[in-house]
């Protein structure tokens, strides 16, 4: 399992990474995690059936392209040889990476090249940014780096929604070896049992309706949809409270706030710690993040809570899997400010709305994203692939 990102560095792909790492190993399947160092995270870990070696990185320095996101690098003149050493004492049968411009995935297919393993690649970031100038970079950046890198390697690619799949099929058209989807899995009981009087107490919401919003405040969930959404919001729902958990690499949406008299209905509490989400959802009257940018973690942890999500997005979003209006997610089109602003108010003032929303979004996220039933397609493909290279 190769991931610059992994816990305690906290994000939908670290936390989906140890996940699935943990699930492999319960399967009995022998697991070496490589990822970069974080903070103040042991070098060498063994814990959870998991060997973690935690190689030294450097943070990526705070720039306006970058939005100042902690993103660690491992590039260093020793690296391909720690590599070669440990993935030559460990011999795997298969590599699963995660991330397509990370330097820890370019070192181990460069050995999965030369010792004949094969690679899954989930990609979980496309190189977006609603900025015009800062998108053509990133369009650049996948042109001259990303793609020829993958056109050498030709990794199995994971696609998680639909909008991930046209991504990959216009900006890596040809540098794969085939596409598979498999959407995020999440494990549906452990955000249940959360304490959300203790949220309430600790930012002092009382018994406002509160909408929470998870997730890293990015470019690409900058939450301004939610503020520009939030004047109608407060004018049919007075005490709301806009409850944002994440670090804020983009502040924009504060700025919007100022300008659009608001600001006193947000609460921003920035980063915390993952066991805080059950209770941050248990004081959750509705969970709205997403920007029309596809639907996360975040937010099928906050349907498997039964917490009614409403989101800018596409009821495709997930290949084959069906997401309703009003049945089991409230949706409006990306960019309709005004839907969106409906769909919070009904949530918040209609509870027979919200409770059937909820019970059937915690029904889909059973049927359909339990991390059981993905682990074991991730294994299936891992296990196809293997038996290809014999």
């Amino acid at each position: 399992m190769v991931n610059n990102f992994f816990p305690p560095r906290t994000g939908g792909s670290s936390h989906l990474s140890e996940a699935l790492a943990k699930g492999y190993a319960a399967a009995g399947h022998e697991v070496l995690v490589l990822t970069a160092a974080y903070q103040d995270a042991p070098a060498l870990e063994e814990r959870d059936g998991l060997r973690i070696v935690r190689l030294p990185a450097w943070m990526l320095p705070q720039t306006r392209l970058a939005v100042s996101f902690d993103i660690s690098f491992t590039s260093r003149p020793t690296l391909l040889r720690r590599v070669r050493t440990l993935l030559d004492d460990f011999r795997p049968d298969v590599i699963h990476q995660h991330g397509q411009f990370f330097d820890l995935t370019w070192a181990t297919s460069l050995y999965a090249r030369r010792r004949g393993v094969p690679t899954l690649l989930s990609i979980h970031t496309r190189l977006e940014n609603p900025r015009a100038r800062y998108a053509k970079v990133f369009r650049g950046l996948d042109a001259i780096m990303v793609k020829p890198f993958m056109w050498w390697a030709k990794p199995k690619l994971v696609v998680m929604d639909v909008l991930m799949q046209e991504y990959v099929q216009q900006r890596y058209r040809g540098a794969h070896s085939g596409l598979v989807p498999i959407p995020v899995g999440i494990d549906p009981e452990w955000v249940l049992g959360g304490n959300g009087q203790h949220i309430r107490e600790r930012y002092a919401l009382g018994d406002a309706p509160v909408i929470l919003s998870v997730g890293h405040v990015i470019p690409l969930r900058d939450r301004v949809a939610l503020v520009e959404a939030l004047p109608a919001v407060v004018a049919a729902v007075p005490d709301v409270k806009l409850l944002v958990v994440g670090q804020i690499y983009y502040p924009l949406f504060q700025e919007r706030a100022r300008s659009l008299g608001v600001e006193h209905a947000i609460v921003a509490v920035g980063k915390v710690p993952k066991s805080e989400v059950p209770d941050l959802l248990a004081a959750a009257t509705v969970e709205s993040h997403e920007q029309g940018l596809g639907l996360g973690t975040a937010t099928l942890e906050a349907m498997a809570a039964g917490v009614p999500v409403v989101a800018p997005a596409r009821p495709d979003n997930f290949p084959g899997i069906a997401l309703r209006d009003g049945e089991n997610i409230l949706l409006c089109e990306p960019g309709d400010t005004r839907g969106l602003a409906e769909r919070l108010i009904a949530a918040l003032t209609d509870p027979a709305v919200a409770k059937q929303v909820g019970v059937n979004g915690q029904a889909l996220i059973h049927e359909r994203f339990s991390l059981s039933g993905i682990t074991d397609r991730y294994l299936e493909v891992l296990g196809d692939m293997a038996a290809a290279r014999h």
